[in-house]
């Protein structure tokens, strides 16, 4: 079975996701605190295989090159936002978080669509308009939506390349088809459910 567990990183709070079984794991957008992060890979005692980013926000790569060198795993990320990890400006890091953050390029580009990687089978679909290389990884028991979709809320539009009106319809179309009782993790805040958010949300209700 697989299994799902969030380690809440940096000041903001944002949520790293280690998703594991047989011994192994994903580490899911590793954004501050790579100790942290590495104490409860340790406590599993799992062994990752690779790193996947829903987005390239420095809230969510912080702790990247450090995991990375950490674990020698790949990266993979969408393609539209490859060049966000070595660009200060695109990543936002230059202007909110204080220190510039600069990562290698990662060694695989998302393509949509189902994937294996160790056996981990997911996903990818795309959820643009927090930003514009947004992904959400759908797995059997749960997703992970990134800043897509919170509890109760959406992600921020106002950022560089959002757009409200394409965040909106991205939920609507790849995230709220899923059924109702499938937790759906975001990068920050608490679990939700895809039928919770359609009934409750106040952006769709």
């Amino acid at each position: 079975m697989t299994k799902i567990k969030r380690i809440m990183t940096g000041i903001i709070q944002e949520n790293c996701y280690i998703v594991y079984q047989d011994g192994l794991a994903l580490i899911i957008d590793p954004g501050a605190e790579a100790n942290k992060i590495e104490a409860e890979i340790a406590k599993l005692e799992v062994t990752p295989v690779a790193i996947l980013l829903t987005h390239c926000h420095y809230d969510h790569i912080g702790a990247l090159e450090e995991i990375r060198a950490t674990y020698s795993i790949p990266v993979y990320v969408s393609p539209k936002e490859q060049s966000w990890l070595s660009s200060p400006e695109f990543n936002l890091s230059a202007h909110i978080a204080g220190t510039p953050i600069v990562a290698r390029p990662a060694e695989h580009e998302f393509t949509l669509g189902d994937y294996n990687i160790e056996g981990f089978h997911f996903k990818v679909v795309p959820t643009p308009g927090h930003s514009i290389g947004s992904l959400s990884f759908i797995f059997t028991d749960f997703v992970i939506v990134g800043d897509a979709l919170f509890k109760g809320s959406i992600g921020r539009t106002d950022l560089y390349t959002g757009d409200f009106d394409t965040l909106i319809n991205s939920i609507t179309e790849e995230l709220f088809v899923l059924p109702d009782d499938l937790q759906a993790y975001s990068g920050h805040g608490e679990v939700t459910t895809i039928g919770h958010e359609k009934a409750t949300n106040p952006y769709f209700n």
